[in-house]
């Protein structure tokens, strides 16, 4: 009997901050699919430290406020509990246009994900661009399918892994 590969999967901060805040969007169904071991949701310190960092902020607590101190914490745990931890992410691909993208990419690269699920601009265009930067991150992780939460989970549904296709 042939071993079925785990679906690897990066999420960037916003999808984490609107699974927290809102569990029953996309992003919140997104993070069910971790929590219920149907994906190998991959995280690192760097993403770890910023996801806490951007729960933590006033102005998201305001604009949120079912995220305290204590549904913050034990958000935290379950992500650390539910994942395939990186201590140590290299820096092998970078982006002048968001550098602050870079920790998703590396760590897609590193885990071997299958996707990288966001809602950020920057990163969607890196699929289907044409320019230098995206020809470069297409090349370094050729597998790599950079969706936002909605189409992860119709491809996800609809048994849409097409392995070597990006966005």
């Amino acid at each position: 009997m042939t071993e079925v590969k785990a679906i690897r999967v990066v999420f960037d901060c916003m999808v984490f901050l609107q699974g927290a805040a809102r569990r029953e969007s996309p992003a919140g169904t997104c993070l069910d699919l971790a929590w219920w071991g149907h994906i190998e949701l991959c995280v690192s310190d760097e993403i770890l430290a910023e996801v806490e960092n951007v729960l933590a902020r006033p102005r998201i607590r305001e604009r949120f406020p079912v995220l305290d101190d204590t549904v913050v914490e034990s958000f935290l745990a379950a992500v650390k509990e539910r994942s395939r931890y990186f201590s140590s992410v290299p820096r092998r691909l970078t982006l002048s246009r968001d550098p602050k993208d870079e920790p998703y990419l590396n760590l897609a690269l590193l885990a071997s994900a299958n996707y990288l699920v966001s809602r950020d601009a920057d990163l969607l265009d890196l699929a289907a661009g044409t320019d230098a930067e995206s020809r470069a991150v297409q090349e370094a992780v050729p597998e790599l399918r950079i969706v936002d939460p909605m189409a992860f989970l119709m491809m996800i549904r609809g048994g849409g892994r097409m392995p070597g296709v990006m966005g």
